[in-house]
């Protein structure tokens, strides 16, 4: 009953939040997951509809990112190349982190993914006026960090990645677009890890918060095409800094 009152809510709210993460690189799963939770989800369900979803959103936004030339994803771009190295290296990080989290508190997981978010966030602010030189190794530290969130909480993947970007001199734009390019592959590798311990798919839940996502990508796309590169930094920068303070807070005055 409760979904069945609330499935509007619920589309119009993933909607929202995924124009968030693929205008600004992230949000989605670290807001979502504990709003679904306070509405009465059970949470261990919540987490792979949310992987679900999202990978339908992602390969959307990275879709139309590409066609509305925020970013070039044709296969052997430097973007595309990117891409696929987040992938390879969150593959790893996004299975490793579902056997870490059957076995550690909740608690300081929570606090420091939220931390981490964060001190990105902080970083590309005290950056930003920096012509940065691009780093591979910068990229690999961070994709896994980043992949290791994801798998653990269903959030923390997006702002990681495009922040990090950013700090190893890749583009705004580009940065959004790669990011929800690698997304995508990465929810599907953190979702059949799910799949694989025995966690099932709410697939209500999952089908509610795909419609709204869908419709979302060509939404941010266009509002990523429409803002000036060193003020999206700048918006990346302070909505990271934001995210992961206030994921602090939340679970801190739990």
């Amino acid at each position: 009953m409760l979904i069945e009152l609330t499935s509007l809510h619920i589309v119009v709210l993933a909607f929202l939040l995924e124009v968030v993460d693929a205008s600004f690189g992230g949000g989605y799963g670290t807001i979502l997951s504990p709003l679904l939770l306070m509405i009465g989800f059970d949470p261990l369900r919540v987490v792979p509809a949310i992987l679900f979803s999202q990978l339908v959103g992602d390969f959307s936004a990275a879709f139309f990112h590409h066609e509305f030339k925020n970013v070039d994803l044709k296969i052997g771009a430097k973007s595309f190349r990117i891409s696929m190295i987040l992938v390879a290296l969150s593959s790893v990080g996004s299975l490793i982190s579902i056997v870490v989290a059957m076995n550690l508190p909740r608690f300081y997981l929570s606090l420091y993914i939220g931390a981490l978010v964060a001190a990105t966030g902080a970083i590309v602010l005290t950056t930003i006026n920096k012509k940065l030189s691009f780093s591979w190794g910068r990229l690999m530290i961070l994709g896994s960090l980043a992949a290791f969130n994801k798998g653990i909480s269903g959030g923390g993947y997006g702002p990681i990645v495009t922040g990090g970007q950013i700090i190893t001199g890749v583009e705004a734009k580009s940065a959004i677009g790669i990011t929800s390019l690698a997304e995508g592959f990465v929810c599907i590798i953190a979702l059949l890890g799910y799949v694989f311990i025995g966690r099932t798919v709410d697939w209500t839940l999952a089908l509610m918060l795909s419609i709204g996502v869908a419709f979302s990508a060509p939404v941010s796309a266009y509002l990523v095409r429409r803002i000036e590169n060193r003020k999206l930094k700048l918006i990346i920068g302070i909505f990271t800094l934001i995210l992961g303070i206030a994921t602090m807070l939340r679970i801190v005055s739990a």
